[in-house]
């Protein structure tokens, strides 16, 4: 079994406030946690390099 994974921190996102998003530039998924959302964690594509909030 696979799990989905934050793209910031890897946590697992299984709670509420998790959300998938296609990036900016390259449409990559991009998967963010509810805690990386709330505290502004930056991410990186691992696509295309592309650095977001």
């Amino acid at each position: 079994m696979k799990f989905v994974q934050c793209t910031s921190c890897n946590a697992p996102l299984a709670e509420a406030g998790a959300t998938r998003f296609p990036c900016p530039k390259c449409g990559h998924e991009i998967r963010r946690c509810n805690r990386c959302r709330k505290q502004s964690v930056p991410y990186i594509c691992p696509q295309c390099g592309f650095r977001g909030p």
